[in-house]
């Protein structure tokens, strides 16, 4: 017998979780092992089941307070092995929606998409690929002039930097930390900044939260 691929739903609107679970129940190879309304649940769910895919929103009550659970996601995939994780979402906004790709999220889903888009996005990332919706696309295409559609996926050196300025440190105490040059840290600050269509600090301060990194 072909091993289902066990699915956790997490979403805090009960219609949306019912019109997932609809649209998933009609695969027979995808297998619902839990719901959850929240991101405590979800961490509850995870600990209790077997799973292959994470199904989330990403605007859902948080571990920490807030109605973020990007934090919670972003720890999630830093776990070996983990779930893979395939965010809904009505977020049209570029670089919130790569910075998701940048924590390791290798499924996003516009709920306007989702009745086309979830059952194959589920399918796809299992084997390890990646999987925007229309809607998605549309919005990272969006970013940018088309010559530069794949500038917006920061280098690991570029994301590394990223985290630890946002989380206080200035450019000569990365630098330290890193032991790279001050001039290195602050052409791949600038670098990264660019890439996410962040022109001041504000704009820094303001996407790093809504991607629950400050």
């Amino acid at each position: 017998m072909t091993h289902k691929i066990r699915v956790i739903v997490a979403d805090d609107h009960e219609c949306v979780r019912a019109g997932v679970r609809y649209l998933l129940e009609a695969r027979p190879n995808i297998e619902i092992v839990g719901e959850a309304a929240d991101t405590h649940g979800l961490a509850v769910l995870l600990d209790a089941h077997a799973c292959d895919v994470v199904v989330s929103d990403i605007g859902m009550p948080g571990l920490d307070g807030g109605s973020n659970a990007v934090p919670f996601l972003r720890r999630l995939l830093r776990r070996r092995p983990h779930p893979y994780v395939v965010a809904l979402t009505m977020i049209c906004h570029g670089p919130m929606l790569s910075g998701l790709r940048n924590i390791g999220v290798t499924g996003i889903i516009d709920k306007r998409d989702a009745a086309d888009a979830l059952s194959d996005a589920i399918a796809v990332v299992v084997s390890g690929r990646v999987h925007l919706s229309e809607q998605v696309r549309a919005a990272l295409d969006a970013r940018e002039p088309a010559p530069h559609l794949h500038a917006a996926t920061l280098s690991a050196r570029e994301w590394e930097v990223f985290q630890l300025y946002v989380q206080g440190l200035a450019v000569h105490e990365i630098a330290e930390r890193l032991q790279r040059s001050g001039k290195t840290i602050s052409t791949q600050k600038r670098s990264a900044m660019r890439k996410l269509g962040l022109e001041t600090e504000n704009d820094l301060i303001e996407y790093a939260r809504q991607i629950g990194l400050a």
